[in-house]
């Protein structure tokens, strides 16, 4: 039978974090003047509308997912759901190919932005009415609903970072995102990062958007020698 989410009173703070995180991601993206849009964003190859086209089908996949279940016992949690690459993206991947010539065909800001607030407010309308404790599949694996709200927290909170590279002016993601992410990411790396470490910093040199400084590489001492943490 599936966990009922009655017996996990933690998994409504994994719906309550995903919300606020997908939120405060579509209103920074509603926010942004038309010409940020041609701006690079913190992903390799993206720009701006390259990334937003990308949280609209990410957006989609929430919902595929979420109408996906499955009866057999997970295979990942929210933390073990991340495949680790050896390589960094450069952007020439079919599908992140592909994401760019569907963000150009868009033509203007205006429409990805309707069409990321149509598909993203169903997505977290789907999320606030799911049941926590069910589990569902996606990319061939079985994650409990509440596990893959809580992957898509550190998708939320990375990308409302790479959305914000290059714009000073934009919204940063809610601190509480932020810090469930580093916690994320240290699970995944099986090491903590240095408290010196604020948890952008964390995010931004684990994952690779910013390489360490040496003050920052001594810092983090063998931990430098699995850096960076490539997510798929």
């Amino acid at each position: 039978m599936p966990l009922s989410a009655t017996a996990a009173p933690h998994y409504r703070a994994y719906v309550d974090l995903f919300s606020r995180s997908w939120a405060a991601l579509r209103t920074a993206v509603a926010e942004l003047p038309d010409e940020a849009f041609a701006l690079p964003s913190g992903c390799t190859g993206w720009l701006v509308q390259d990334l937003v086209c990308h949280l609209v089908i990410d957006a989609q996949d929430v919902l595929i997912t979420l109408v996906t279940p499955a009866e057999t016992e997970p295979t990942r949690d929210a933390v073990t759901y991340w495949d680790v690459a050896d390589t960094p993206p450069t952007g020439d991947d079919p599908l992140d190919a592909l994401t760019v010539r569907l963000a150009a065909a868009y033509g203007e800001p205006w429409l990805l932005k309707f069409h990321l607030d149509d598909v993203g407010s169903a997505a977290g309308r789907a999320a606030e009415l799911a049941d926590l404790g069910l589990r569902v599949a996606t990319r061939d694996q079985v994650l409990t609903v509440a596990d893959y709200l809580s992957v898509y927290v550190l998708e939320w909170t990375v990308h409302h970072l790479d959305l914000v590279a290059h714009l000073s002016d934009a919204a940063e993601p809610p601190a509480e995102g932020l810090a469930r992410s580093r916690e994320m990411l240290e699970k995944i790396a099986g090491a903590a990062f240095p408290a010196s470490f604020c948890d952008t910093d964390a995010l931004l040199v684990g994952t690779g958007r910013r390489a360490p400084t040496d003050e920052e590489k001594a810092e983090l001492g063998e931990l430098a020698a699995r850096l960076p943490l490539i997510l798929g």
